[in-house]
C-alpha cells in the first residue's frame, strides 16, 4: 500500500488523517490542457457531479461551500469542506457507509495547462474490507474521475486544448 512517503509534499492533511494512518490511500495525477480555474470550477460545482463523477448518483449543494451531501454507490456521505483556495487547492472530509475519508486536490498551472493531483485517505471497516477484496478499487475510481475531469475541462467553452 502507498504511504506518507508517496504523498505529494504540498498536500495539507488535517489532524487525524494521513496516509500512514489510512486503511486505504490513493494518489492519482493528470495533465489537463485547460487553465486551473476551469478544472476547479468543475470540482466545485457539486450539483453537476452525478453527471460525471464515477459512482455519484445524487448531490445536495449548488456549489462547494461548507458542507454538502452525495449519494455514492447507493450510500449517503456527508462532506465537510476543510480547504478551499481557488483555483489551486481543495480538501474535504466525508463520513458515511462505515468510513471516514479525506480527499485533497492540488491544481498547479504548468506550461501546457494544469497538473492535477488528488489524494484520498479512507479509514474504517468498509475501507479495510474493500481494500482486502479489491485493492485496486481506489486507483481505478480516481483514474476515471481524473479522466472525466480532463475531458470536461478540455472541452469547456473557451478552452483551447494543448
Amino acid at each position: 500500500m502507498l504511504g506518507a512517503s508517496d504523498s505529494h509534499p504540498d498536500i495539507h492533511w488535517p489532524s487525524g488523517f494521513s496516509p500512514d494512518h489510512a486503511h486505504s490511500f490513493c494518489q492519482a495525477q493528470v495533465l489537463v490542457h485547460a487553465p486551473p480555474a476551469t478544472a476547479f470550477g468543475l470540482l466545485t460545482d457539486v450539483s453537476r457531479w452525478p453527471g460525471w463523477v464515477p459512482g455519484v448518483t445524487g448531490a445536495h449543494s449548488g456549489t462547494l461551500e461548507g458542507t454538502f451531501e452525495v449519494q455514492f454507490h447507493g450510500h449517503r456521505f456527508e462532506i465537510f469542506v476543510g480547504e478551499r483556495v481557488p483555483p489551486r487547492r481543495l480538501g474535504w472530509s466525508g463520513v458515511g457507509a462505515g468510513v471516514q475519508l479525506y480527499q485533497a486536490w492540488l491544481l498547479t498551472e504548468v506550461k501546457d495547462g494544469t497538473h492535477v493531483v488528488t489524494e484520498n485517505v479512507v479509514r474504517g471497516p468498509a475501507a479495510q474490507s474493500l481494500d482486502a477484496l479489491a485493492p485496486l478499487w481506489a486507483r481505478r475510481l480516481h483514474a476515471l474521475w481524473l479522466a472525466q475531469l480532463k475531458r470536461l475541462s478540455e472541452n469547456a467553452p473557451g478552452t483551447v486544448a494543448g
